[in-house]
């Protein structure tokens, strides 16, 4: 008995939060990208760029501005995430290149570009020092949590009112599934699909920053450890839709959750946890039927 109460403590439920929310923020920019025809798998490199810009610039501006430096870090992390992002929708809108290809070679980029940096900065190619002043938790007893969790769960109602409940909702969507007939009606298809993809790179970019900064206190290597593949499979799973992908998210934040408290307890390996979202996903695209990802996702634009 006493073990399945610490499931329902608050302990287990502050992991669980804090595995499900760069899952949800990433599939979120996901969503947009993808909802407007533009395929996305460098969700994993958006991720790693905003958490080492995040945990670099709060470590530099530290000793200048103290407690504001993570506010900065996390603008930063968003900022330059959105502007790896908007490489992406130029070589896939502009250049048409392999949208698969071009979002390939950004996570490559991101398994070599953090050495790089590090070991310029610091003569470190594994880690940045701690920064003296992480994002602040806000909350009561162990359920505390930095400001892109609140963020997170806040951004799912409002992508559901953008996309649904807005004109530019319906420009994307359109752009999506039918380009040519959007265009038609006076959208400008390039301009929602640049907007969109950036707009992954701002939200892949802060949930890079919730890992390095407002969930740790510096950027580590391998910190994203496949959290953009995962949310990419949560997309999938969420049929493109932000309460599906809100469930979603949820569900693998709880397996992961699952994982970290099983190995602890050394009842179940937990690499045999870790590989439960995928076999989900599987079987959710297996029983689902049809897949609903939007029919333009992943071709060029010729109009």
């Amino acid at each position: 008995m006493e073990f399945f109460m610490q499931f329902l403590s608050a302990a287990f439920l502050a992991t669980f939060i804090r595995s499900t929310v760069p899952l949800l923020l990433t599939a979120l920019g996901g969503l947009f990208s993808e909802r407007s025809g533009v395929v996305n798998i460098a969700l994993e490199g958006l991720i790693i760029f905003g958490a080492l810009t995040g945990a670099v610039v709060t470590q530099k501006l530290d000793p200048y501005l103290g407690a504001a430096s993570p506010w900065l870090g996390w603008l930063a992390g968003m900022l330059v995430a959105g502007a790896i992002a908007w490489i992406h929708a130029l070589l896939s809108i502009k250049y048409r290149a392999d949208q698969v290809i071009s979002g390939t070679a950004i996570n490559l980029l991101a398994s070599g570009v953090p050495a790089v940096v590090l070991t310029a900065l610091y003569g470190t190619s594994s880690d940045s020092p701690p920064v003296r002043n992480p994002l602040p938790l806000w909350g009561f007893g162990d359920l505390k949590f930095s400001a892109p969790v609140y963020v997170a769960f806040l951004a799912v109602a409002v992508t559901w009112y953008v996309l649904y409940r807005t004109p530019y909702g319906l420009r994307l969507r359109a752009t999506g599934e039918h380009p040519g007939a959007a265009a038609s009606m006076g959208v400008n298809v390039r301009r929602v699909r640049y907007s969109a993809v950036v707009l992954s790179g701002v939200l892949g970019g802060t949930a890079g920053v919730f890992l390095s900064i407002g969930n740790l206190d510096s950027y580590v290597r391998n910190i994203s450890a496949g959290l953009g593949f995962i949310a990419l499979a949560a997309l999938i799973f969420g049929q493109w839709k932000p309460l599906g992908v809100l469930g979603a998210t949820l569900l693998f934040g709880l397996l992961q959750a699952l994982s970290i408290q099983l190995d602890g307890e050394g009842l179940i390996p937990s690499s045999l946890l870790q590989v439960l979202p995928y076999l989900v996903t599987i079987l959710a695209l297996i029983f689902t039927g049809k897949s609903a990802a939007p029919r333009a996702a992943g071709k060029p634009y010729d109009g």
